[in-house]
């Protein structure tokens, strides 16, 4: 039995009997709209290296009290379940085990709506911030729905699929840098009716080999739509280096992991991410390496 086999049997035996649950699980995506304050300016001096743009200040307390890691409160289960999740990505992105094409291009999503995937985006964008040698870049590809404007607070404005349409707009004029060392921003943007082929075309890979190559220490969060609504996940995944596939314990069905795991499966590492399970002493993390090892 597979590895994917197997995450997808203990979700469907968490769904068959939740009296092996145990304590009440967090809530994992809820809605904030945090807006200026909480945390402190970083001085030019910190900002060096980080590329051009506009900066916005993110409202620290309001995360913290929504459930989001912030900076200098370590000590919190959700803290610690996010090191557990960061450490095999981290090790992808620096070649300890087999070498990964783009591996620091990392791509969160699900099956459906719902499940958490922007929850734990962004959570995993601010842990690996907190990492002494990484900088990241959290891209907002949710391009229909788009999440991170409304959880983080963030202005509207030019974003991803402006700079895939406008030759002219540089990536450096809509980054967001922010009040959270060595996190960066990229928001959708305006919306398109074409969202799905610009994800898909030559300029849109042209853009992921900048993001990806131009800065070596840097990882890249998509916070990507659900598998199974849309496409543009799907023309995304191609070109990621791993994905973290978001399953909600007790909702998900095993026929939508399994239908939404054959969509992705050119993509060579996934990691499967057990959401809101009640008895987290026995939830494990699950991975997938398309290249057999």
């Amino acid at each position: 039995m597979s590895l994917i086999e197997k995450a997808v049997e203990r979700l469907d035996g968490l769904r068959r009997d939740p009296a092996k649950n145990g304590s009440v699980a967090p809530q994992w995506e809820p809605s904030v709209n945090a807006v200026g304050g909480g945390g402190e300016m970083r001085s030019e001096g910190d900002r060096k290296g980080v590329p051009s743009g506009q900066y916005v200040e993110l409202d620290l307390g309001r995360l913290q009290a929504a459930g989001f890691i912030v900076p200098g409160v370590s000590a919190s289960l959700i803290a610690e379940e996010f090191r557990v999740l960061k450490r095999p990505l981290l090790a992808n992105v620096s070649g300890s085990a087999a070498p990964i094409r783009n591996a620091n291009l990392i791509m969160v999503t699900s099956s459906l709506p719902g499940e958490g995937k922007s929850f734990s985006a962004i959570n995993l964008a601010i842990s690996i911030a907190m990492e002494l040698d990484r900088t990241v870049l959290l891209v907002d590809a949710d391009v229909a729905r788009p999440s991170l404007p409304r959880e983080l607070g963030l202005p509207e404005q030019k974003g991803l699929l402006d700079v895939l349409q406008d030759e002219t707009l540089k990536l450096s004029d809509v980054l967001l840098r922010t009040n959270i060392d060595k996190l960066t921003i990229l928001t959708a943007g305006t919306h398109d009716p074409h969202a799905t082929e610009l994800l898909a075309s030559e300029t849109m890979g042209r853009l992921l080999d900048e993001i990806a190559r131009r800065y070596s220490d840097r990882i890249v969060i998509f916070d990507s739509p659900p598998l199974l609504v849309t496409t543009e996940s799907r023309a995304l995944a191609a070109r990621m280096g791993q994905i973290v596939f978001v399953v909600r314990a007790e909702e998900t069905s095993q026929q939508a992991v399994k239908d939404a795991l054959g969509t992705i499966e050119s993509c060579p590492v996934k990691l499967l991410v057990l959401n809101q399970a009640r008895n987290v002493e026995n939830v494990a993390y699950g991975y997938e390496y398309g290249y057999g090892y």
